[in-house]
Parts: structure tokens; sequence; C-alpha cells
């Protein structure tokens, strides 16, 4: 969880001096170039500073009520303090509905509370609004796996490296899929 404070920090400053607009989220047209050099790169490393920059267009809002909304919320969940991250992202949800990286926060506050079918409901929200979001597929992946679903698991963990292939866990997740289902249909 403090990883995840420190990667906040980084992206808050590296958006500051990124060329473009301040307003990013899933619509930022960098994204797509992005995503395409994401599934390209030569090696985890490459994947890696791609997928950062990703993480940033997706976290950058202009709106300061929004951003302040989700900088709060993000301290608040890597501090633990579950009641704080919900009234953040209960209030971000409702002022920018169409913002995922909000829902996204959401539903990993939701999975880190045990609340497993609010987390579903706001990742496939997520996946509505940002249909790429790879943190979502494979959070759903978990889930499923928490549900004891593997077939559900897999088709997750699989949507999530056909975007971004270079993914460690989930690649881990799906080989073990795979070898528990051997011979059963998918």
């Amino acid at each position: 969880m403090r990883l995840l404070a420190i990667l906040f920090s980084i992206a808050a400053a590296i958006a500051a001096v990124l060329p473009g607009e301040s307003h990013a989220d899933q619509n930022d047209p960098r994204l797509g170039p992005l995503f395409e050099r994401l599934h390209a790169a030569a090696d985890a490393e490459d994947a890696r500073r791609i997928e950062a920059r990703i993480w940033i267009a997706w976290a950058t809002v202009a709106d300061k009520r929004q951003a302040a909304l989700l900088a709060r919320g993000s301290r608040a969940m890597n501090s633990r303090d579950f009641e704080a991250a919900r009234l953040a992202f209960d209030t971000l949800v409702s002022v920018a509905p169409e913002f995922a990286e909000g829902w996204n926060k959401r539903a990993t506050l939701n999975y880190l509370t045990g609340d497993l079918d609010a987390s579903v409901r706001d990742i496939q929200r997520t996946l509505v609004l940002e249909p790429r979001h790879f943190g979502a597929l494979s959070g759903l992946g978990l889930i499923m796996l928490q549900l004891d679903r593997p077939r559900d698991a897999l088709r997750s963990f699989e949507a999530a490296l056909a975007i971004h292939p270079h993914m460690p866990a989930a690649e881990a997740h799906v080989a073990t899929l795979r070898e528990r289902l051997r011979g059963e249909p998918l």
C-alpha cells in the first residue's frame, strides 16, 4: 500500500511536467498510442514505464475538487483508514460519474473491505468507461478466484493480458488456472 502512495506522488509530479492537457483521465488522446506501445513492449521494463504513464493519465483530473478527493481517498486507503477512503471515493463517483479511475479506486476499497459484490459492480462501471483498464480486469480476476469461479478468473486475467502482456501476477494466475482447468470445458 505504501508503494501505491509513492506511485501517486510520482504520478502527480510527472503529470505536472507532461506536455498536453491538464485534464487526462480515460479520454486522454495520448492513451491510444500508449496502449499500442504497451501491447508491443519488448520487455517487462519497457512495459512498466509505459504502464506508469497510463496510470498517470487515468488518475489526472483538472477539477481541483475531484483531484483532491482522489488523493484524499487514496491516502486514506493506503493508510487503511477505510472510512475516510469510503467518504472520499463515494463523493468522487457522485460528483464525477464519468471518471473511470474514481470507480476503480472505490472497487479496490470495496475489495479490501471484503464487499466483493460492490467491488464487482464498481469494476463493471470502470470497464464501461475504460474497457482497456487492465488493473480492473486483473482485480476482477482476483475476485473470481476468491469466489471459486476459476473459469471467470481465467477469462479476466486473459483479458488483462490481452491489453497488457507484461503482468507477471496475471501470467502466473493464467498458468495456474489453465493447469487447474486442464481437461475441463472452458
